[in-house]
């Protein structure tokens, strides 16, 4: 249950069960402008948004024809693409079930399973000109430990990226504070013209997420014999 104070805020009355940590989560989510922006629009989570800012930043929709979303439940993203390139392919994967959206071919299936970098290839037909990564490990409590886990996905994205991305291409991932490391932006810098750090503003202040942003794909390298 909630109640009203001075300004509309909402404060959310202690309840039996209830922890003081979910307490505070509820509140800021009744309290978070992108949360009910979200639900006013027809979005499926706030982070439509920090897709939608970048997008403005980056130009990151402009003319792509194939897309893939990387952790895409609860499917925030793919709706900004459907909405912004209603002509696109679109595939999707995550470990969570998520709910069918038009256009969306969605797998419920570990990324770092073997086959699913084929399956997400097979059911988009032909090169993406956009590889988004919305991944993050489940944390543990242990910031190096939780660090370490979801970079190991964020190097995984970009592996992927380098090898099915169309010339020119972008790859967009999360990472946590400071940014990918930087070994990672360095092989970044090899593959793509440009490598940007950003924060969008739909991004919570006190939160430790950031995008590394990597355009102008320069193609795959072929190896000599």
């Amino acid at each position: 249950m909630t109640r009203n104070t001075t300004g509309g805020r909402q404060r959310v009355r202690t309840a039996r069960g209830r922890t003081a940590a979910s307490t505070r989560w509820l509140e800021r989510q009744l309290n978070d402008p992108y949360v009910r922006r979200a639900k006013a629009e027809g979005y499926r989570s706030r982070a439509a948004y920090k897709l939608l800012e970048l997008d403005q930043r980056f130009q990151l929709l402009k003319g792509a024809k194939r897309v893939v979303d990387l952790g895409i439940a609860p499917g925030g993203w793919s709706q900004v693409v459907r909405r912004r390139l209603p002509g696109a392919a679109v595939v999707g994967i995550d470990l969570l079930p998520v709910d069918p959206i038009d256009g969306v071919t969605i797998f419920q299936l570990d990324f770092m399973a073997d086959e699913a970098p084929d399956r997400l290839m097979e059911a988009l037909g032909g090169a993406p000109d956009l590889v988004l990564s919305d991944m993050a490990a489940n944390t543990v409590g242990h910031p190096q430990t939780d660090a370490l886990r979801t970079m190991a996905l964020v190097e995984a994205a970009h592996a992927f990226a380098c090898d099915v991305l169309a010339p020119g291409g972008t790859f967009v991932s999360k990472v946590f504070a400071g940014g990918a490391d930087s070994a990672l932006v360095a092989e970044m810098k090899r593959n793509f013209t440009t490598v940007k750090h950003a924060k969008p503003p739909s991004s919570r202040k006190g939160s430790v997420e950031w995008f590394v942003v990597a355009q102008g794909f320069k193609g795959r390298k072929v190896e000599a014999d």
